[in-house]
């Protein structure tokens, strides 16, 4: 007894271990081109399920979709609605690993196939460049997938002598049993690939009959939503709302499976004696299918309507500036550093405008509210920025990073100049300032704008001849005002206070300049080379 359930407890942990193997060495194999596919292909809702079904089935795990769904949500990439349609593709994906146990790691005995598998992926892993490692750890990972549910099938055999899993009670008790068990296996071992593994290696060996096993599974769909509500704990409204969309539907699709259990069981008799489906794991694999494909197909036209009741029961946060910056995104950095870029967009655009209003006349409202927000902001954003972790192979990450923490740069530096000081908003009326000040005010209206998408491409240039044009200003009028000085047009203190505008401004609108220059999407100019004119500015 003590050998068949130690083998059992090692049979689950060679399957869980090979499952996170495959899907970690996949992920990064794939790199950031799965997200950037993922995001292509899920503009429309077929194309979103469609795309959810598909990196479902190659990775293997429906958790790892709907993490990333909810790093693409809380980053902006993806709106809800979107992301909901890759949800539903997800939890029909995850039945592809009832299919591949039951039609190949139980239909042939591959274990001593696969260690070998194993082997070449972990000589993979220490020899190969640095690219390819991670093909080494999918490889011994799906090595493993299959030792482990051989191991499970001989801890079966032993454990179907001395185990009654068909003792439960007859009826609706019966039934709340058998799905409750089920939910309590996928919650400790934190799988439902895992727990339907154990089931259909259960079911094969006669150590459970199938009417039991649906139940069993029954309750696998709806546990692996716990896990998925447990990390939304804390996390951001994005996550929240991902997680109860989840567990709404496998809840949903469930309790549907139960409602029509015996109406799935004629299809599945049919499908056994008219269309060739083997009975046993095979036909517990189709039955899992078959009861998540009819709750996908109930909500799927209603996607929109669900996403809106989602959405009122959990509203966005007062903080818009920094609110979906959720601490789950590290483990994805390129969607963290996106998230982070548009964070940062919203904090420069309040921070423009409080500077475009401190130069109206009358002066900005609320300057001392307002900067604390931002500077709140750009605290949460530094803490954010200082946990993600480097991706060096990746220089598309890299240089994301290190345009980022430009931009933040520029935004810190423009946090003392929120107000400009009592001698400086006397002369911003001046005649002689007017069109600079006006034109300043122009600028930051239009980096407001282009930050928040509602220019076409090329905004990145205006702002840039601005500031050059402001600049160029600025050490004009030097020479200009103090000439000015000794015919006596200006005072000594109005010139003096005028060329501290002048420099004020041109200072200002340096740093609005590049923070969007950095903050911006390529296609828009982010790419413009510096002008060497203004290289001792960058050190200012």
């Amino acid at each position: 007894m003590t050998g068949s359930l130690f083998a059992l407890l090692g049979g689950i942990g060679l399957f869980l271990l090979g499952m996170t193997l495959l899907t970690d060495g996949l992920k990064s194999l794939a790199g950031d081109s799965l997200r950037r596919a993922l995001v292509r292909f899920t503009g429309k809702p077929r194309a979103a399920f469609t795309s959810g079904v598909l990196a479902t089935a190659l990775v293997q795990s429906s958790s790892a979709t709907t993490v990333t769904m909810i790093g693409f949500v809380s980053a902006g990439l993806l709106s809800f609605p979107q992301a909901l349609g890759v949800i539903l593709g997800a939890s029909l994906g995850t039945t592809s690993t009832g299919w591949l146990v039951s039609g190949l790691g139980l239909k042939v005995s591959i274990g001593q196939y696969a260690l070998p598998v194993v082997g070449i992926g972990a000589f993979i892993r220490l020899l190969a460049p640095l690219r390819w490692r991670a093909l080494g750890i999918a490889l011994a990972g799906f090595g493993l997938i299959f030792v482990g549910i051989e191991t499970l099938q001989t801890a079966m055999q032993g454990a179907s002598t001395r185990f009654d899993f068909n003792g439960l009670p007859s009826g609706v008790a019966g039934m709340a049993v058998g799905v409750a068990l089920g939910v309590v296996m996928t919650v400790v071992l934190q799988s439902s690939s895992a727990a339907i593994a154990a089931v259909l290696t259960a079911l094969h060996t006669g150590s459970i009959a199938f009417e039991n096993a649906a139940l069993f599974v029954i309750g696998a769909h709806i546990g692996t939503t716990v896990t998925g509500a447990l990390a939304a704990i804390g996390a951001s409204i994005p996550a929240k709302r991902t997680a109860l969309a989840l567990v709404l539907f496998n809840t949903a699709s469930g309790t549907i499976a139960l409602l029509l259990l015996p109406v799935f069981f004629r299809i599945l008799m049919w499908a056994q004696q008219d269309a060739g489906l083997e009975p046993g794991a095979m036909s517990l694999a189709a039955f899992h299918t078959l009861f998540t494909a009819v709750g996908v197909a109930i909500l799927f036209p209603f996607i929109p309507r669900f996403a809106r009741r989602v959405e009122r029961l959990l509203p966005e946060p007062e903080d818009r500036l920094t609110g979906n910056l959720d601490n789950s995104l590290h483990s994805l950095p390129g969607v963290a550093l996106e998230a982070l870029r548009r964070a940062l967009r919203a904090v420069a655009a309040h921070q423009f405008q409080l500077l475009r209003e401190g130069l109206a006349p009358g002066g900005a409202q609320d300057v001392e509210t307002r900067r604390g927000q931002t500077e709140d902001a750009l605290v949460r954003a530094e803490e954010f920025f200082a946990r993600i972790p480097p991706v060096t192979e990746d220089q598309g990450i890299s240089a994301l990073r290190v345009s980022l923490l430009h931009a933040l740069d520029h935004i810190t530096r423009l946090s003392p100049y929120s107000s400009p000081p009592e001698h400086l908003r006397r002369m911003v009326a001046h005649p002689r300032l007017a069109p600079a000040v006006h034109q300043s005010r122009q600028m930051m209206q239009r980096a407001i704008d282009g930050l928040q998408g509602h220019l076409s491409p090329g905004w990145l240039l205006e702002l840039e001849e601005i500031a050059g044009h402001l600049a160029t200003l600025s050490s004009q009028e030097r020479p200009a005002l103090l000439r000015q000085t000794a015919t006596g047009d200006w005072s000594p203190s109005d010139a003096l206070d005028a060329l501290d505008v002048l420099r004020w401004l041109s200072k200002v609108t340096n740093h609005v300049w590049r923070a969007a220059h950095y903050l911006g999407d390529p296609a828009n100019g982010q790419a413009t080379p510096k002008p060497e004119a203004w290289a001792t500015q960058e050190a200012e």
